[in-house]
């Protein structure tokens, strides 16, 4: 007698293959997921890949973003990483390291998760001097572009000077994430990206590497208008986050505040929460 026998499940190589090949051609979306029982929930939704969220991961430990350590960062990758099947994409933050050869090994240490790729930022985390040097950036991500040379994780630089409100912010993106493809980053990202005509500049500046857009308001682009601008690739940072924990306190303010649970109105039933966790995809 036979059979449909299960396939067996991706090894991590597979998945970082997978996660290259993800970039090579269309626009997809990758969300971003603050736990375990998130993340299972939207692969079963369908989505290709996923990548972690600091602010997302620091509030289910009651931490505001950036409080988190290395390690926790680490051991929540790996969890992800043992309850999903797709590649997982870390967001790191400035690889909890300044120096480069610190950048270099704390990416190293990144990767023994099973992650397919990591981001690379040039926020300093100091507010009063948030932006690492050109230089300095430019050698950071080229340390970890080197470390992480033979492991099939894919590297994105992030340039931070829009979302930290610089009024150069657009012109340092400009000069920072070209800099950053030339030593050795995979994908290139500037979280703060709004307008169509600043999108098709990054997108042309750095092609031919594919470009991450963070789109985590209610943005008037579509995801056909994304790509029609040469974007690969679509992350939504801490927004789903915030949409659940919104959520759960608008519901609890009219508890406590008016006595009232008509916030629990069309609520995801349980079963379908309760059919994912044990392996049965929801009923429609």
């Amino acid at each position: 007698m036979t059979g449909d026998k299960p396939m067996p499940a991706p090894t991590i190589a597979d998945r970082r293959e997978r996660f290259r090949a993800l970039h090579e051609s269309v626009c997809f979306l990758i969300p971003n997921p603050w736990d375990v029982g998130s993340a299972v929930l939207l692969e079963n939704l369908g989505f290709p890949a996923l990548a972690s969220t600091s602010a997302g991961f620091a509030w289910t430990r009651a931490k505001a973003d950036g409080a988190a350590s290395r390690d926790e960062v680490i051991d929540h990758l790996a969890d992800l990483v043992a309850h999903t099947t797709v590649p997982i994409n870390a967001d790191y933050e400035n690889a909890y390291a300044h120096a480069p050869a610190d950048v270099a090994a704390s990416v190293v240490a990144a990767a023994k998760s099973g992650i397919a790729g990591l981001s690379v930022e040039d926020n300093t985390g100091d507010a009063a001097n948030p932006l690492y040097g050109f230089d300095e950036a430019v050698a950071r991500v080229k340390a970890a572009a080197d470390a992480l040379k033979g492991t099939g994780v894919l590297l994105t630089a992030r340039c931070e000077a829009i979302l930290l409100g610089r009024p150069d912010g657009m012109a340092e993106v400009m000069r920072r994430l070209p800099a950053f493809a030339e030593v050795g980053a995979d994908v290139l990202y500037a979280p703060g990206l709004r307008e169509p005509d600043q999108i098709a500049a990054v997108v042309k500046a750095v092609a031919p590497k594919p470009v991450n857009l963070l789109v985590g308001w209610p943005s008037p682009l579509s995801v056909t208008d994304i790509e029609a601008l040469g974007v690969r690739r679509i992350s939504v940072g801490g927004a789903l986050a915030r949409a659940a924990y919104g959520g759960m306190l608008s519901v609890a303010r009219d508890i406590i505040g008016a006595g009232s649970f008509k916030g629990f109105a069309g609520i995801e039933p349980s079963a379908a929460i309760n059919g994912v966790f044990k392996g049965q995809a929801p009923q429609a």
